[in-house]
């Protein structure tokens, strides 16, 4: 079985949303979970999350940022054009409140499995408050959906050129010491934005539930490349999570694991670029 390109749009630079026709995957998929994507038969698996389903067209959304080797390979199939593989939906959904007050923090591409999330809060009727960032106004995806399931929606951008000039962590602060009742916050995003956030709500022992895009092979827990410490034990990123509580994780040795295959990546891509086949 082939998974077409359905949809395929540009979202920002170097970040583009794919709409791919896989009718059992989206028969199960839930807010949280991710799939295993192979592009051709000498390609490598790669994990991306699920940033939103439709059961009645059988269609998963993946939003994919161009950094690595397949990712890149990816960019260059058009609609139409077939995935391989394509295997999920993996992982355990999330976890959400029934009522309260959830603050939802996107960086980057984490806008968009935070997505699923803040909807389905939203028909929840939680009171959802939505903190969104990038480097710059042109790097912001999906604000107008968070925004539609979003009683508040904070942009944040490094360069101010939309919404505050600065971090998602500093409205964060703003919102905790002004008294705002919160009893949970979901982070996803880059792994420093995750540490900094943890770093706050600790502080004020809120509640914190953070995302992990691991290094991931079979997502099946077998090959144990996507191990990760959770409160001083290992776990796996495919099978206890993706999700974790962000208070128990050991931040440096995740950032210090997802660098472990940069210069690998870094030839594959030299590669790519002289035009050789597959990278190798």
């Amino acid at each position: 079985m082939l998974y077409p390109i359905v949809v395929k749009r540009t979202l920002a630079p170097g970040v583009r949303l794919y709409e791919i026709r896989a009718p059992l995957v989206a028969r199960k998929a839930q807010p949280g979970q991710f799939v295993i994507i192979r592009v051709n038969e000498t390609g490598e698996r790669i994990p991306l999350t699920i940033a939103d389903f439709d059961r009645e067209f059988g269609m998963i959304t993946m939003v994919v940022q161009e950094i690595g080797f397949t990712t890149k390979t990816l960019a260059k199939m058009e609609v139409g054009d077939d995935l391989l593989d394509f295997i999920g939906p993996l992982g355990n959904p999330s976890k959400l409140p029934d009522s309260g007050t959830v603050v939802c923090i996107g960086g980057g591409v984490g806008c968009a499995p935070l997505y699923p999330q803040v909807r389905a809060l939203g028909e929840k009727g939680v009171n959802v408050i939505t903190i969104v960032g990038a480097r710059s106004a042109e790097n912001l995806i999906l604000t107008r959906e968070l925004g539609r399931y979003s009683k508040e929606l904070h942009i944040t951008t490094d360069d101010g050129s939309e919404g505050r000039k600065g971090f998602v962590s500093d409205v964060l602060k703003e919102l905790i010491e002004k008294g705002t009742p919160i009893d949970e916050v979901i982070a996803i995003g880059p792994m420093i934005m995750m540490k900094v956030v943890s770093g706050v709500t600790k502080q004020y022992a809120i509640p914190t539930v953070i995302s992990l895009n691991s290094l991931m092979v079979d997502g099946t827990g077998m090959c144990g490349s996507c191990r990760v410490t959770v409160g001083g034990v290992t776990k796996f990123a495919c099978v206890d999570g993706p999700e974790f509580d962000a208070h128990q994780i050991d931040f440096d040795e995740q950032m210090k694991r997802s660098a472990v295959y940069r210069d690998q990546e870094a030839k594959a891509l030299e590669r790519l670029n002289c035009g050789c086949r597959n990278g190798h």
